[in-house]
């Protein structure tokens, strides 16, 4: 089984307007509410395309309840630990041109033993991805911890910065920066795909098994554990928006690794189910992925 964290879950409100001016009433043409966070987008992902998960996290008040909800609704298994206080994120996006979000902050998380119980049971058959931000009261080594948890566990981590250089002694299966974020962990600025391509095999050798690297218009690149470099470019089409196009990344690569046990494969789902995200307005269907797929080579 497949299990997905969200520390820091939200409701997307997202707002189209025709323009934005700041300090008067502003009319919205159309609205509508997404449950978000990188996690989720994975489940929600991997349901579109046939794999079954579970969405692991925490929740509060009636704003986490209606994330649920709406999980469930669409078909995703769900085991988020209930807080007693606080309320799970709202989070605002203004599409008016450009797009503006207004970030809230997530409930108070004092302690992670819940959390850790819905892990027990887990084993070397079962996948683990850790996705996104923490709320406040969890410490910056939470990802290091979880990943102490369960060490028998495949473990899929997509952060940034120290907290990804420090689960790289736990060897995870498989780590997603983008190349800002890998330039960055080297401390230099990446301007060519070779240059991506020399920190991803270093990163790979830091203890990942496979550094799967997302360029945005560029497409992806990915150190396998098998010693390859795998480059793909973008496949063509009009871009409606980037919000969970790296997460459907992760979810097309652990969905086609579970149909066909192949890295290259993997790789080839991965670009297809980010690049058919990052095509629509919400995330990607089973339909638009395999499409793409076909066009990826």
């Amino acid at each position: 089984m497949i299990y997905t964290v969200t520390f820091n879950p939200a409701l997307d409100y997202i707002m189209y307007m025709d323009g934005l001016s700041v300090g008067e009433v502003n009319r919205v043409r159309a609205a509508k509410i997404l449950c978000g966070g990188k996690g989720i987008n994975v489940s929600w992902v991997l349901h579109n395309l046939g794999v079954k998960s579970v969405a692991l996290g925490f929740v509060a008040g009636f704003t986490g309840r209606e994330i649920e909800r709406m999980l469930q609704e669409h078909g995703c298994q769900t085991d988020f630990v209930r807080l007693g206080g606080g309320l799970s994120r709202i989070n605002v996006k203004l599409v008016a041109g450009q797009e503006s979000d207004l970030n809230a902050p997530g409930p108070q998380i004092d302690t992670l033993e819940p959390f850790f119980r819905k892990l027990d049971g887990l084993t070397g058959k079962d996948t683990l991805v850790l996705a996104g931000s923490l709320p406040a009261g969890l410490p910056e080594n939470t990802y290091e911890k979880v990943l102490a948890h369960v060490s028998g566990a495949r473990c899929v981590v997509d952060t940034t910065g120290d907290a990804l250089r420090a689960v790289l002694k736990f060897r995870p299966f498989l780590v997603k920066p983008n190349h800002h974020e890998l330039g960055e962990l080297f401390g230099r600025e990446l301007r060519t795909e070779e240059e991506i391509a020399d920190c991803a095999e270093k990163l790979r050798q830091e203890g990942a098994q496979n550094v799967l690297v997302s360029m945005a218009g560029d497409g992806a690149l990915m150190a396998g554990q098998d010693g390859r470099i795998y480059r793909c470019a973008a496949p063509k089409g009009t871009v409606r928006g980037s919000t969970g196009a790296g997460d459907s990344l992760v979810a097309g690569f652990l969905a086609g690794y579970e149909e066909a046990g192949s890295l290259e494969y993997a790789f080839r789902m991965g670009v297809a189910a980010g690049s058919a995200s990052a095509f629509s307005e919400e995330l990607a269907t089973r339909e638009e992925v395999y499409a793409l797929l076909e066009t990826i080579k």
